[in-house]
């Protein structure tokens, strides 16, 4: 069975200046991407590179107002597979509940994503790259 592979943590924010303020503050950021809105997911979205190479993701928007209501910022945890289809079939058959159906992602170029709810809590299932 395929392994995933950790790719971000999503964080949940009412307003991605502030958030990214205070993340400056605390973390090494070596990276920050342009905004992208994603009609999809109905929320904008930046990428942020720390200086050890892990990636964060701020999300803000309608796709998060719930759990910013609880004052939960952590929002997922995503994992880069290469087959999106077998591993939520896979996930699913381990007792995680599909959240949304795959669909396209406007910050990773298009490529699929799908969440799920389990164990590890929101999870994003993200297509890897091609190659």
């Amino acid at each position: 069975m395929e392994k995933m592979k950790f790719h971000h943590i999503g964080i949940a924010a009412a307003d991605l200046q502030e958030m990214l303020q205070h993340l400056n503050g605390l973390l090494e950021i070596a990276e920050v991407s342009e905004p992208v809105y994603d009609q999809n997911q109905d929320g904008t979205l930046y990428m942020i590179t720390l200086k050890d190479g892990t990636k964060l993701e701020l999300v803000s928007g309608e796709v998060v107002k719930g759990i910013l209501k609880k004052r939960r910022f952590l929002y997922h945890i995503c994992f880069s597979v290469r087959d999106l289809s077998k591993k939520v079939q896979s996930l699913t058959g381990e007792g995680y509940v599909q959240v949304t159906e795959p669909k396209e992602a406007a910050l990773f170029q298009n490529r699929k994503v799908c969440f799920l709810s389990g164990e590890l809590g929101m999870i994003e299932l993200l297509e890897a790259k091609e190659g």
